[in-house]
């Protein structure tokens, strides 16, 4: 079976290793040069390290990552504790895996060291899709051309193989923008837990921090989001802002955080998208992953992964026909039969979460902080899912 993968991120180079461990070899296509992961850090749970751990990749992951030592919610503005988790030993008892922050470029690295680079192939943009009865055809601008029987498009939010799938459902701002920063640890002594994940909530703004190493130095990754603008006209999904606008708008918060915040240059503009929930993730031998099938806010952590558990749903199928030699569109039909209802759940979610972590003071706010308590059993469902079970 000839598979193409479009797009390196985290999502299509785990599926290129899945794939290779089943026996079935895939060409990643990316159109950058180089290997440059969108977005500072990224918060691993245990449905993502599970299946890492089944590529062989624990040891080296644990290497470059920090397990946060709590879970905390905040007051954004006095800074008192609304609710905490225990330590993460209770974690990995509880989900039979590790929850891990590690820096995207670093998790990307490894990904595609694993891998190797007979099958990745850098600066490959892609033109255009060209299927027929034998399979289909990938046209690059480059001019190269890759036959494949299954073409997996897992190229971001902005997916150029989404409009082939779909006929163009783009991506839809969330009203809210955030900034993004890496802080030494040393630099904010005054910051509470800081080797905790931490969720620090108040009305029309929350900040997320947790600890990530980056070449072994400890950090503080945060990003700092707010309900505005209202629209979003750049052409890009980032665009600066104004000098002094992340402090102003968070002024009032809690002194430590707005050490945070100051401790390193403001950051561009960030706007949140999300996909609208689509009705077809596949077109005959073509399919998407990852955020090109379901791109989420941020809320929940859950968009790395998500891509992960793509990577090992579709592995499974893909193997399972391969066994029975049947038509690998197959695969694709089951493929988007066990994945598309539980990521629109997440999207819905992680949509209503920025309301949520936003509310003004109030009884509504009162009710969310009074249900933090039970966060961890009632997302259960998210973090004991087995993507390799079938």
């Amino acid at each position: 079976m000839r598979v193409v993968v479009i797009g390196a991120g985290v999502g299509g180079l785990t599926l290129a290793l899945l794939l290779r461990q089943r026996g079935i070899e895939a060409d990643v296509l990316e159109r950058s040069p180089e290997l440059r992961e969108v977005g500072a850090a990224v918060s691993l749970s245990a449905n993502g390290t599970r299946v890492l751990r089944h590529l062989g990749l624990d040891g080296k992951l644990a290497a470059i990552s920090l397990e946060p030592a709590a879970v905390i919610h905040r007051d954004g503005r006095d800074g008192r504790v609304i609710a905490v988790t225990k330590d993460p030993g209770w974690y990995r008892d509880r989900f039979g895996a590790p929850m891990y922050s590690v820096a995207r470029n670093a998790l990307q690295r490894l990904l595609a060291g694993a891998l190797g680079t007979r099958r990745l192939h850098l600066g490959s943009a892609v033109d255009a899709l060209r299927e027929g009865t034998g399979g289909v055809q990938v046209l690059c601008a480059s001019g190269a051309v890759f036959d494949a029987d299954v073409v997996v498009g897992a190229d971001g939010v902005h997916s150029m193989i989404r409009d082939w799938v779909s006929g163009g459902s783009g991506p839809v701002y969330s009203g809210a923008s955030g900034f993004r920063g890496l802080v030494p640890v040393d630099r904010v002594p005054l910051l509470p837990d800081p080797d905790a994940a931490q969720v620090w909530m108040g009305p029309g703004a929350h900040v997320v921090t947790y600890p990530v190493p980056v070449d072994d130095v400890p950090m503080i990754n945060f990003l700092a989001v707010a309900d505005e603008p209202a629209q979003w006209t750049a052409p890009a999904w980032t665009q600066d802002a104004g000098p002094g606008s992340l402090l102003t708008r968070f002024a009032g918060w809690h002194p430590s955080l707005l050490d945070l915040l100051d401790a390193v240059p403001q950051s561009p503009r960030w706007a949140l998208f999300a996909s609208r929930p689509l009705v077809r993730w596949s077109c005959g031998r073509v399919t998407l992953l990852g955020d090109a099938a379901h791109a989420m806010l941020p809320h929940y952590g859950q968009g790395a992964n998500q891509s992960i558990e793509d990577a090992a749903v579709l592995t499974g199928e893909l193997d399972a026909v391969l066994d029975k030699g049947t038509d690998p569109a197959d695969a694709l039909r089951g493929y988007q039969r066990r994945r598309l209802a539980r990521t629109r759940k997440l999207q819905k979610l992680s949509w209503d979460a920025s309301a949520e972590l936003h509310l003004p003071d109030g009884p509504a706010a009162r009710r969310r902080d009074a249900g933090l308590h039970d966060l961890v059993d009632r997302m259960a469902w998210i973090h004991a899912y087995d993507a390799l079970a079938r």
